[in-house]
């Protein structure tokens, strides 16, 4: 059985993918080991809450301003929607089929020199032309001391808090698995303790969505309140847990059980509370519940494929280059939670209001790599570049959730007479645009992404300090919270550009930079701090005029100027705008747009409006047109 793309899992990537590989008209086919997509959801979170935000209502009624701020809250609902998304738009899911074994078979006609070779539990063979992986993270991560043995995994500890009643219990972890667990019996227990080898990191400070989300963290209540409940820092693989006659369990550390026998008795071993009277965790437990979170399952796959894990506290994903191609086999994509490495602590990659945006990004590449489609654009005319901007910066809900990781892309065309737009297109490959879209940057580019503060975000930071807002447009360099920056570069940056870029910037330094204010209502469209800065801005880069005008200003200006503005030269030159009206040329006089011109009739004592007289004459010879032209923003530039 041969295909051109097999996708493992049928989770939210995988029949993404799917959705958009059959859009295409390509031959696809989904492996999922469970009987229905979204296996993983149908048992996690354990506790039946997700730490999604979901705004119902925003004010708008535009969907794609709308879709940042509706993620997934419900697992069984979404369990229930992916049934239902694979069902009524018939995805190839092959159900209750578990690749088990993976590797390469060389073929040099083969797209990427060699094809993908899957094996099933029933030893069923499976041939594949590009090979896409979307089974994300779900091996327990375990760490094995003297003890481990008496430790429960959250995949199968109880959820019900009864089962917990006056008991004493020991949670190693501190992510939201340990939180949310800690959560569900906080009010029954004799006193909780949380321990694990860093400090509790609090979302809001990091503006890392999967740090400790306010939905699970009343242990923090109940600690900083003198309510019994604790946090502690420690290396676990130091720890060790002796069991005595009771079933309780004392905690120690593995250098005090060295060339002793744990099964002697718990009286024949030393206790850290037999050298310090007052150690910590001298009362004995309960329980103890490991709730460390999963990692990438690296067993199935072949040496041949040179699949490894990511290093330091990426180990638990595979490695990836920032188009999400395996480093180690051509042909090879990682897509949804097991992509995170690209993004780790840094965007919302690993989840899946990000990785929707990444997973079509991997779609699109992939259409120019084997089937020549260029990433979609559109082109305008150069007056339309202010406008663009700031409609996609006011909207655009993949900028707006993979922050720093997606970016629109700006191409200018030859004599900036005119732009083509890329929407969220993979910044870390940015140095590889024009083999990766099939398109030309020969003329410069401009590059729109989502930014915080650079020293806004941290574990250790304040984030609620009295002046952290900025809200005049000449300190917009230092606004904190997330913001529009717009890099212009003359020419596409090389690779070793990229690779040495500063330290925390998403790209090399540009040619000139540009940051738009940051808005408390998250609404760039203000003519004075928002768009009036960019739009001088992208003059200053351009050398050129994008200043919109009457139709009176262009007849004006071929009189006086040897270039005409290109609004003059694209509009009113080829005879398009609006026809002008009398009520529209009182308007624009009232609002200081344009010049009432007036003289005085001498003979009958009446102010005649020269203007007003030309404009009669000319409305009526149509062969000389007078249009004020469309949107007129900034005609008259103060």
């Amino acid at each position: 059985l041969q295909h051109d793309y097999c996708i493992i899992g049928a989770g939210p990537s995988g029949l993404q993918m799917a959705y958009f590989l059959q859009q295409a008209g390509r031959d696809y086919v989904v492996f999922e080991r469970g009987h229905a997509p979204g296996s993983f959801f149908a048992l996690y979170p354990r506790h039946r809450k997700l730490i999604s935000i979901n705004k119902q209502y925003t004010g708008k009624s535009n969907s794609e301003f709308n879709l940042p701020h509706a993620w997934n809250p419900l697992p069984d609902a979404m369990v229930r929607y992916l049934e239902d998304f694979a069902a009524l738009l018939e995805l190839r899911v092959q159900y209750n089929t578990a690749i088990i074994h993976v590797t390469l078979d060389a073929d040099p006609q083969a797209w990427n020199g060699h094809y993908f070779v899957l094996t099933d539990q029933n030893r069923q063979k499976y041939k594949c032309s590009s090979l896409l992986v979307a089974t994300g993270t779900w091996v327990p991560n375990v760490v094995n001391f003297p003890g481990s043995e008496y430790v429960e995994g959250y995949e199968t500890v109880s959820i019900n808090p009864e089962d917990f009643a006056g008991q004493t219990v020991l949670i190693l972890g501190r992510g939201n698995s340990a939180f949310e667990t800690a959560e569900n019996i906080l009010g029954v227990t004799n006193f909780i303790h949380m321990v694990s080898r860093s400090r509790v990191r609090l979302s809001w400070a990091t503006h890392y969505v999967g740090d400790l989300r306010a939905i699970n963290n009343g242990l923090l209540d109940t600690y900083q309140l003198k309510s019994l409940d604790g946090l502690l820092e420690g290396d676990l693989e130091d720890l060790a847990i002796v069991k005595d006659k009771k079933g309780k369990l004392h905690i120690t550390l593995r250098y005090y059980l060295e060339n002793r026998n744990t099964s002697a008795g718990i009286d024949s071993i030393t206790l850290p509370q037999d050298e310090l009277d007052n150690f910590a965790t001298r009362a004995p437990y309960d329980r103890v519940i490991r709730c460390l979170g999963w990692k990438f399952d690296f067993a199935i796959y072949n040496r041949s494929l040179r699949l490894m894990p990511g290093k330091g506290n990426k180990n638990k994903y595979p490695q990836i280059k920032p188009n999400y191609e395996s480093r180690g086999t051509r042909g090879l994509f990682i897509l949804g939670t097991a992509s995170h490495s690209v993004d780790f602590r840094k965007s919302a990659g690993g989840f899946i209001h990000g990785f929707r945006y990444t997973t079509r990004a991997v779609h699109r590449l992939l259409e120019n790599r084997h089937h020549g489609v260029p990433w979609p654009s559109t082109v305008y005319p150069i007056t339309q570049l202010t406008n663009s901007i700031i409609k996609r910066v006011n909207e655009a809900s993949g900028l707006y959730q993979m922050f720093s990781v997606l970016a629109d892309i700006i191409l200018l065309r030859e004599n900036a007479t005119a732009f083509e737009y890329l929407e969220e297109y993979p910044v870390g490959v940015l140095a590889e645009l024009e083999t990766q879209t099939g398109r030309k940057a020969a003329n410069g580019l401009f590059v729109i992404i989502m930014e915080y503060g650079r020293n806004f975000s941290g574990a250790d930071k304040d984030v609620f300090y009295y002046n952290r807002a900025v809200g005049e447009a000449q300190h917009a360099w230092q606004s904190n919270f997330l913001h529009p920056v717009i890099y212009y570069y003359k020419r596409l940056p090389t690779e070793r550009e990229m690779r040495f870029r500063p330290p925390d910037w998403p790209l090399p330094r540009p040619d000139a930079i540009h940051h738009i204010v940051e808005d408390f209502l998250t609404d760039w469209t203000a003519p004075n701090a928002h768009i009036l800065p960019l739009r001088r801005f992208l003059e200053n880069c351009l050398g050129t005029d994008l200043r919109n005008f009457f139709a009176e200003s262009c007849f004006l200006f071929a009189f006086t100027r040897q270039k005409l503005p290109p609004f003059c030269q694209q509009g009113y030159v080829r005879m398009q705008g609006l026809v002008g009206t009398r009520r529209l040329q009182g308007h624009a006089m009232e609002a200081g747009l344009l010049e009432n011109y007036t003289v005085t009739d001498f003979t009958g004592d009446r102010l005649l409006s020269s203007h007003q007289g030309s404009q009669d004459q000319l409305l009526q010879d149509h062969a000389m047109p007078v249009r004020p032209l469309q949107h007129v923003v900034n005609a008259k530039d103060e």
